[in-house]
């Protein structure tokens, strides 16, 4: 049995792009984005558990996003999650609603998000390089074993590398794509 899968390393190439795709959903550029709130999650009933299972929420406008909790006894703990995120949002609380207003982005601020996305993107581009090195180290695997010729392993290494740059190309482009939408003004 080859230690080469390609259809595995495509998978966790895949895997790297998309997870980079739902990191920068959670950057905030100045609309209001219910994935901004995803990553929170609440203590309540003694365990933690994701926002979105205690509330639902909804962007009623574009500066504004709405925290309807379905317990009234958990909106203390709604709102202590979200004032506690580092996301710079201050709840104002109407009932079970919570009514989160989204501030405008100073440019300090901009510069600061459109770092974070170079750190999101480099960290995708070492996920893909990590792939490509185990691709790589399977082909040599499978030469040892003669399972495949020394033709056949540079032929595959070519397209592992291609599989890569295309990995790394689309990677750079999500990232581009939210620079620019972060330091538009």
């Amino acid at each position: 049995m080859p230690a080469y899968d390609k259809a595995d390393l495509q998978r966790r190439m895949h895997g790297a792009v998309e997870a980079l795709k739902h990191d920068l959903t959670g950057l905030r550029t100045g609309r209001a984005s219910t994935s901004l709130l995803e990553p929170i999650t609440v203590e309540v009933y003694g365990s933690h558990m994701p926002i979105n299972q205690v509330a639902s929420i909804s962007a009623p406008e574009p500066r504004m996003l709405s925290v309807q909790v379905w317990d009234r006894s958990n909106v203390s703990a709604v709102e202590k999650a979200i004032r506690s995120s580092g996301i710079g949002l201050n709840p104002i609380t109407d009932g079970t609603t919570l009514r989160l207003p989204i501030p405008e982005l100073t440019e300090e601020r901009r510069k600061e998000l459109a770092k974070l996305t170079h750190q999101y993107a480099e960290k995708a581009r070492i996920a893909a390089r990590n792939v490509r090195r185990d691709g790589m180290d399977a082909l040599k695997t499978d030469e040892k074993k003669h399972e495949i010729s020394e033709d056949e392993r540079k032929r595959l290494e070519i397209e592992v590398q291609k599989l890569t740059d295309d990995t790394i190309k689309e990677i750079d482009g999500a990232a581009q794509g939210k620079e620019k939408e972060i330091l538009q003004k």
